[in-house]
């Protein structure tokens, strides 16, 4: 199996990692500052998943498509930011010859609406979505460590296309340490992670607290309430599903396990604050946003934290990052879990 991994940031690391070690032939898309360091020193992954070293010669590390020998990929998994989705579409999709006939694209990222922007450049049938909720993190630009695994990673199609297509990559993935399987209910997965990063992501950054923290407190508690509540509301009126019919039933959840179980982590948007660089949050609460204001519905919480991390985004003060051109990086210099 050939993969090409698009995003070298902490989760295209950690898959690549994975595929590496099953055997896969990978090669990786990265930053410069990336790209050197896993020429010359290979991969390492460190974590709960026990530690593994792909040498130099076990993988090949490009700064852009331009570089690549030329052979088809099976597989090309987009690991970068949300807001990087249409360069990454467009760029992928002008590389003629990338995919082989029966390739893949499959989206490793936060959010929603990734899928709709690659659309715009390939059929239906190469877009695949994988759902994370595993923690990885960078100690160093080649040094991946797996920090807390929630449940195996997901891999489906949100346009009712067999999973059998995309059963490869789970095994080979799975056969790399880090459970995965393939999934015909992708779409309930995806929204699932969406209420849980809508809620906890963009407070957690607002109040510099980790997400334990947000639960114990009856003012946080009922802002995160109307905030699931909402998106329950758009989720009716758009017709997309989940794993629960009511918020109340996944407030259950929420509060009895998903944040018991995350209660020290602090948020991906306020690592993303804290060290200027740009938020997912357009592909969060701004897509919650988006889809109620086209039904025609109000959802003001998820409008008040939602400006409140664009007001963050804009402070001088919190440094300076140049966003003009797209950065093969991935949803993961911090937790791709949120």
């Amino acid at each position: 199996m050939r993969a090409l991994i698009y995003g070298g940031g902490a989760v295209g690391l950690g898959i690549a990692s994975c595929l590496i070690k099953s055997g896969a032939h990978i090669d990786i898309i990265a930053r410069a500052d990336t790209v050197g360091p896993l020429q010359e020193q290979g991969l390492v992954r460190t974590g709960i998943f026990g530690d593994f070293t792909a040498g130099t010669g076990s993988f090949r590390a490009f700064e852009t498509l331009d570089q690549l020998p030329g052979q088809p990929y099976d597989f090309i998994l987009t690991c970068t930011k949300s807001f990087d989705s249409p360069a990454a579409a467009t760029d992928i999709a002008r590389h003629l010859g990338l995919l082989t006939r029966q390739g893949k694209v499959v989206l490793f990222q936060n959010g929603w609406g990734n899928a709709e922007v690659f659309i715009d450049h390939f059929d239906k049938e190469v877009v695949y979505n994988a759902r994370v909720i595993t923690g990885f993190e960078r100690s160093a630009r080649n040094h991946v460590k797996v920090t807390v695994h929630a449940a195996p990673v997901h891999i489906g199609s949100l346009f009712g296309l067999p999973r059998a297509a995309v059963e490869p990559l789970a095994s080979a993935i799975a056969e790399g340490d880090i459970p995965c399987r393939t999934t015909d209910e992708i779409e309930k997965d995806l929204w699932a992670k969406m209420l849980f990063n809508c809620t906890l992501n963009p407070l957690g950054a607002i109040l510099d607290v980790p997400y334990g923290t947000l639960a114990e407190h009856d003012s946080t508690r009922d802002l995160m309430d109307r905030i699931v509540q909402e998106i329950f509301a758009v989720l009716r009126t758009t017709g997309y599903q989940t794993h629960w019919t009511r918020a109340a039933a996944f407030l259950q959840v929420f509060y009895g396990r998903l944040v018991p179980d995350t209660a020290r982590h602090r948020s991906s948007t306020l690592q993303d604050i804290r060290t200027g660089k740009r938020t997912e949050i357009e592909a969060l609460n701004g897509a919650v946003i988006r889809l109620a204001q086209a039904h025609g519905l109000d959802v003001p919480s998820n409008q008040a934290v939602y400006q409140l991390v664009r007001f963050m985004e804009s402070r001088p003060e919190r440094g300076t990052t140049n966003h003009s051109s797209p950065l093969p990086e991935g949803p993961g210099d911090g937790m791709i879990l949120g």
